[in-house]
């Protein structure tokens, strides 16, 4: 497993916003790639670096623990990095490329671009190639999707051709349309959180295996 490791005809999962014991073991059952814990004070899905060490801790090896973060300060920084065994960082928030590499160090990263009307990818990726991916979300007021869809006909088909390998697919993702996303888009994964809950930050057994049952259906066509 592992979230970034491309493999061609599959897509990568990861489920984000865990908050109970309960339900990162049905994601785990079901064999995702990474699970997301977000560390945002402001979301109804936050998580304190203790409780999400103890969340992980029921994780096996292999599957990435991805730190969801916002515009953290140093103290913030430095809090999960004595607590939490993460391996990857998603940064959602205003974050310069400089930031994400200061805060990161050796440890792989993701920035979240805000499609909207106008946004330029072309720019985006250009200022951060860093990144070991981009995370392709749509825009709201404050930070997240919000369980919102963007627009994808806003990516240009050339750089999404050219950028698969390096794009997870976010943004209001369900069962019923993943799989037009992985057919149009074809990224190396999809991140949902809303899609497969019941409540904020709790997730449904139920909704992640149909999620998952629609990744591995967008392949079998």
């Amino acid at each position: 497993m592992g979230l970034l490791k491309h493999t061609p005809d599959k897509t990568r999962i990861k489920f984000c916003g865990f908050t109970r014991s309960t339900d990162v073991d049905a994601a785990v059952a079901l064999g995702v790639d990474a699970l997301g814990f977000v560390f945002y004070p402001q979301s109804p899905r936050y998580v304190s670096p203790e409780v999400a060490a103890t969340l992980i801790g029921r994780m096996p090896g292999g599957m990435d623990a991805v730190a969801l973060v916002v515009n953290p300060t140093d103290e913030e920084v430095s809090r999960i990095k004595d607590r939490v065994p993460l391996t990857l960082w998603q940064f959602h928030g205003d974050e310069s490329p400089e930031r994400c590499a200061e805060i990161a160090g050796n440890t792989p990263w993701m920035k979240a671009a805000r499609i909207s009307p106008g946004f330029d990818l072309g720019d985006f990726s250009i200022q951060y190639q860093k990144a070991h991916a981009w995370l392709l979300d749509a825009f709201v007021e404050g930070y997240g999707g919000g369980g919102h869809v963007f627009d994808w006909s806003l990516i240009p088909p050339t750089w999404a051709k050219e950028n698969a390998h390096r794009v997870v697919l976010s943004g209001g993702l369900n069962a019923h349309n993943v799989g037009e996303g992985i057919t149009r888009l074809a990224p190396l994964a999809v991140d949902v959180s809303s899609g497969i809950e019941i409540a904020k930050g709790q997730k449904s057994p139920e909704l992640m295996r149909a999620f998952v049952d629609a990744v591995q259906l967008a392949h079998s066509k």
